[in-house]
């Protein structure tokens, strides 16, 4: 079973958002995510300082078996980009909530972000997937 932090949000797409400092998010794929896509072989990620609106692409993420995009689940600015995955896009796959995160963005509305699935619904998610 993949793993599921009780303390992120997550979305339909598979991405998880973890907000820090109650203004900055986090953005990244899951667990579960980077086991059915495999291997990573490169990651693509947007120019930082551009405004993306919601559900828009932000990147992309290529495996050994296919190249799968990125949305923002909410508008929001881009403020970093994890440029490390550029060398090593293999920490999505080793690391997918920590040193696998993608990007660093400024919620237009942080207050959004509580539309999104908790744990406990993604968990719910993934298990009607399964059947």
């Amino acid at each position: 079973m993949s793993e599921v932090p009780s303390d992120l949000k997550y979305t339909k797409t598979d991405e998880w958002i973890r907000l820090e400092n109650n203004e900055l998010a986090v953005l990244g794929i899951t667990d579960f995510a980077q086991e059915q896509l495999g291997d990573m072989v490169y990651v693509e990620m947007p120019d930082t300082g551009i405004s993306i609106d919601a559900a828009g692409e932000c990147g992309v993420v290529e495996s050994v078996k296919t190249a799968n995009d990125i949305y923002l689940p909410v508008a929001g600015e881009i403020v970093a980009i994890n440029t490390a995955l550029s060398d090593s896009p293999e920490a999505i796959n080793l690391d997918p909530y920590g040193d696998g995160w993608i990007i660093k963005f400024k919620p237009a509305n942080v207050d959004e972000l509580n539309a999104l699935l908790d744990a406990e619904a993604y968990q719910s998610k993934l298990q009607a997937e399964d059947h």
